[in-house]
């Protein structure tokens, strides 16, 4: 007789799917010291190569700009602040003590940070190198990247086309509200590269710092997952994808059966995907971390770490902001690029940036080669209001439809009453903004760098700003309310 099968099998009887092994496995931060140390050093050198060799300021000017920075633990979903085990007090006694040095090598376009601490062990290093449309790529204690950043053939410029389809700019004699009110921003915002104003015909005014100038690449940080949520958007014209409401179709995320299935690409770019990892900290102790600034800190696969996170609350129900959502967002892109048969590098930028004509954007690249989707781009103030005015005219550029329509609607709204955050872009909902209408939306980067949009008014303002300065936000405010004014 047969022997019966057990009535509570231990595993279901789902027929397997190509590929289909479940969740990935997931990665652990490791928040040691040494790991911190690393992380610390890695960031400078990360800031020093964008400063110097992808925007372009000379070594003097970078160092006036430049602050050590701790690497921070990340923390829960409580508002606690986590330990930083003295990483930030012995950051400050390095750099005090002479122990921390950054060297510059102008013909390879390298950085190299270096710890030195006898008590501590060997010293720790953190190298980064720059490359044409690669951006600032971070190395980390490895000499090279893992792959070759071979020329990308990109459109040239416009010169003779008037803004945005080319890049002719002739702004007219400025009003003399805007003039002040530039005044008044530039006075309290010693970190600012320049602000622009324009619509989508004409540029109406435009200033820039000593260190700033209309052909220089300055950082964006963060305002990059705006660029990233549009490249999701031109997928969907073009039928590459089919919903923003569909399974997140990541490369690590095939199995249905793995809860990373319940993800949806709405999920990602409205920051409630409920991604995260496991933290082992210094005393050995461990909790929950939602990452935000590691993939600026750690040379590693962007897009294989963020895939490897953790699913930590039910997707869609609570907003934490990460960058490993829009990292996996990256992910997606390339695969969807690869899947075609279509060359990674040239295709991203022919979707979006070189069809916009933004010659100057530039992503910055990992150690792995991916094209960094959640920050750490670069472009001029000209370029990035194009991004803006895409909007401005729903998804319309030179007469042909870019973006699905509704699409503008759907990234410049918020995603849920009492929250200010939309798709990859932020909103006035909260006023922060009180001289400006509530519906303002903007392209935001960790050091006030912004993309106004202004739909009602069909306005753009593009601001950038140094990362270790603060911006006054009040004057700022203030000067788009001017720009809009004077319409």
């Amino acid at each position: 007789m047969p022997e019966a099968p057990p009535p509570e099998p231990l595993f279901d009887r789902m027929p397997s799917f190509p590929s289909a092994d479940g969740p990935p496995d997931p990665l652990i931060y490791d928040g040691s010291a040494r790991a911190l140390r690393q992380r610390s050093v890695n960031f400078a050198a990360k800031r020093f190569v964008d400063m110097m060799y992808v925007t372009g300021l000379d070594r003097a000017t970078a160092e006036r700009h430049f602050r050590w920075r701790p690497a921070a633990i990340p923390g829960g979903l409580a508002a606690r602040p986590v330990p930083d085990f003295g990483i930030g007090r012995a950051l400050e006694e390095a750099s005090a003590g002479g122990r921390l040095t950054i060297e510059s090598d102008d013909r390879d376009r390298r950085i190299t940070v270096r710890w030195s601490d006898p008590e501590f062990g060997p010293p720790v290093v953190g190298h980064a190198i720059a490359r044409p449309d690669y951006g600032g790529i971070l190395l980390g204690p490895e000499a090279a990247p893992r792959f070759e950043p071979a020329p990308i053939p990109r459109p040239p410029s416009a010169p003779d086309r008037a803004w945005p389809l080319g890049d002719g700019v002739a702004p007219p004699p400025p009003a003399p509200a805007i003039a002040d009110a530039a005044g008044a921003l530039f006075a309290g915002s010693p970190g600012l590269y320049g602000v622009l104003a324009a619509t989508p015909e004409r540029v109406l005014f435009e200033r820039y710092s000593d260190f700033g100038a209309p052909d220089r690449a300055t950082p964006s940080w963060s305002m990059t997952k705006a660029v990233t949520c549009t490249l999701i958007g031109r997928l969907l014209q073009e039928g590459w994808l089919r919903s923003l409401h569909d399974p997140a179709p990541a490369p690590l995320w095939r199995d249905p059966r793995g809860i990373h299935h319940r993800i949806t690409l709405d999920h990602l770019l409205r920051m409630r995907s409920g991604l995260a990892f496991p933290v082992l900290a210094a005393d050995g102790t461990t909790h929950l971390g939602f990452e935000n600034s590691a993939v600026y800190l750690d040379a590693a696969d962007a897009f294989d770490v963020a895939q490897r996170s953790i699913v930590a609350t039910d997707p869609g129900a609570v907003f934490r902001y990460v960058n490993s959502g829009i990292n996996v967002l990256g992910a997606i892109l390339r695969a969807e690029i690869e899947r075609r048969g279509l060359p990674y590098y040239v295709t991203l930028y022919g979707l979006l940036a070189d069809r916009l004509g933004m010659r100057s954007y530039q992503h910055s690249a990992d150690i792995a080669g991916n094209m960094i989707a959640s920050g750490a781009g670069f472009a001029c103030l000209r370029d990035y209001a194009k991004l803006g005015v895409l909007y401005l005219q729903d998804g319309m550029w030179d007469g042909e439809r870019l973006l699905p329509p509704g699409f503008a609607d759907y990234a410049l709204s918020p995603s849920h009453a009492g929250t200010s955050y939309a798709a990859c872009f932020r909103t006035n909902a909260d006023r922060l903004f009180p001289d400006l209408p509530d519906e303002t939306a903007w392209a935001s980067g960790a050091s006030d760098q912004r993309i106004f949009i202004l739909r009602r008014q069909r306005l753009v303002v593009s601001v950038t700003n140094e990362t270790d300065y603060p911006v006054d936000l009040p004057a700022l405010g203030r000067f788009v309310a001017a720009a809009a004014a004077s319409l």
